[in-house]
Parts: C-alpha cells; structure tokens; sequence
C-alpha cells in the first residue's frame, strides 16, 4: 500500500515541482542507495563488471556504477515529470540517427516495425517520442506488485498514447502483437532479460546469458522489420541509435531462426551499452552465471 502511495504521489506532487529541485533531490537519493551497496547495486555491479572487463580496477567499477545509479535515478525522475514535459521539448532534444528516421517513415507508411531495445535511456520518453511523431505502438508490461503501481504505470503509459499488454497474457499478448504488426503498426519490446524463463541463451560480453525471443518471433512470423534500439542520455536530453534491419535467416526452423535473430540483438546491444555503460540500468541478473540454476528449463530436478 505505501509503495502504491508513493508512486500515486511522485505523479501528483514531483511533475509540479521545479525540475532542479527535483533533479537535486533524485541525485542525492540514489547517491545513497548507492552507497549503501544493497543487492540491486551489487547486482548492477556483476553485471556491469562484464561490460568493462576482468580487468577494471574495483575503483573504476564503482564510479561506473555510481554513474549508473545517477543515470537511474534520473530515469524515474524524468519518469514522474514526463506528464509536464511538452511534446515540443521532447522531439527537440531526442536526436536520432538516420536507421531510426528510415523506421519511422516505414511505419509511417504502415509497414510493421519493431523497436528492441535494452533496459537504457529512458524508453518511456522514446515512446513519447514516437507518438510525438504521429505513430501509435504497442507494448507489453511486466506484471508490477502490487497491482495498484502495475496500474498506475499502465494508466501512465497508456495517458502517453502507448497500448500496453501485461506480459501475463502469455501467448494471447503474442497473438495481439502479431495482429498489430500485420495491420502495419509498430511493436517496442525490451528484451535484454528473460521475464517468462522461455527465452533463449545468447553469447553476451563473453558469456551465457538469457534473452528474450520475443521481438525476433513476431519477424519470424509477420514478416515485420526487426531493430535493435540503443539509449542514452546526453546533457540537455536524450539520444537514440537504430540498428539496420535484422533479416530473418534463409535456413532453420522457426526457433532456430528466432534465436538466431535474438544473438544479432545482443551483439547489438553490447555495442551500444559499451558505449554508454552508465546507461545501462540493469538491476537485475541476467548471465546465467548469476541466475537460479534449478528455475532454468532443463536444469530442474
């Protein structure tokens, strides 16, 4: 209930505040959950650990870290404020570069499109932006608890123009999508952990990891343009850079032409998050390494 009510307020209260204000108060609540080096920082910092290499000093590990705690915080700020930042502002201070204007104009035209994109940036201020253009998307939400802050953020996004599907549809949201896809809208996903533990394993940084094979099922099955999207923030706002299209494979069965798709989406991925690792807001394990070997498929006893 508390949780609730402090998301119910943050929407309220922070979107009326002065932004440097709030910004101030953001930056010095994460630099003390930073500090306090709790699991979703610890998290945070195995993972980032494989981004920057065996041989990063711990020193260097933990300002990349910090950085990326700040990135975060200012994440859920923007997040708050997004109600009262205007459209104009927005589609100013995004840049993007020219794979993403030629994916924008094939959904434009009604081509099916789909935006894969890693836990970086902000993605709920790309979405914003990809309504700003004029483009309806689709997209699904991992089940939050409690119930009331999943639909707080349902309402959240869905007041920006988004269509929101709680991934605990399962197979229906698929089918949804792929609906979507054919009828030539747009499909966002963030893919770069496995929510429903059918994912698949992809070499990441050097190592094993769980992805979702979501956004390369749907291209296996309508056909629609796959692209990996990178995030980042810049000083002032934002930035977004788009992959070339991802083709589907000649050879193999479905699964093995979607998983082959979801390791051209990781190596993707660690491109634009070796470029802006303090971006990269990923609090949770994702190399299997880290994960829980008995919720693994196959690896139960």
């Amino acid at each position: 209930m508390l949780v609730g009510i402090g998301f119910r307020l943050g929407w309220k209260v922070i979107n009326r505040l002065p932004e440097r204000w709030v910004r101030r108060g953001f930056s010095v609540a994460v630099e003390i959950l930073w500090r306090r080096q709790g699991h979703g920082v610890q998290v945070l910092e195995g993972n980032l650990l494989r981004v920057l290499g065996p041989a990063t000093s711990g020193k260097q590990l933990r300002a990349v870290s910090r950085a990326a705690m700040q990135s975060y915080g200012r994440y859920w700020m923007e997040v708050f404020r997004l109600p009262a930042i205007s459209t104009d502002r927005i589609l100013r201070d995004m840049k993007v570069n020219d794979h993403a204007e030629q994916a924008l104009a094939d959904a434009a035209a009604g081509k099916g499109v789909i935006f894969a994109l890693p836990h970086m940036g902000n993605w709920d201020v790309a979405g914003a932006f990809v309504v700003g253009r004029g483009l309806a998307f689709t997209t699904v939400a991992e089940r939050l608890k409690p119930d009331s802050v999943f639909e707080m953020f349902k309402g959240f996004r869905e007041s920006l123009g988004m269509e929101v599907i709680p991934l605990d549809k399962g197979a229906s949201a698929f089918g949804v999508l792929a609906q979507r896809l054919r009828a030539g809208y747009m499909v966002c996903l963030l893919c770069d952990r496995d929510l429903t533990e059918s994912g698949v394993e992809v070499d990441f940084f050097g190592e094993k990891a769980r992805m979702a094979a979501g956004a390369a099922a749907l291209a296996v099955q309508t056909g629609a343009s796959l692209r990996a999207v990178s995030l980042w923030f810049t000083e002032d706002g934002w930035a977004a850079n788009v992959s070339e299209d991802i083709p589907v494979p000649a050879g193999g069965d479905r699964r093995a032409k979607a998983a082959a798709m979801t390791q051209e989406l990781a190596r993707a991925f660690e491109k634009g998050i070796t470029e802006h690792p303090e971006d990269w807001h990923m609090l949770q394990r994702v190399f299997l390494a880290d994960l829980d070997k008995n919720r693994l498929p196959g690896t139960g006893t």
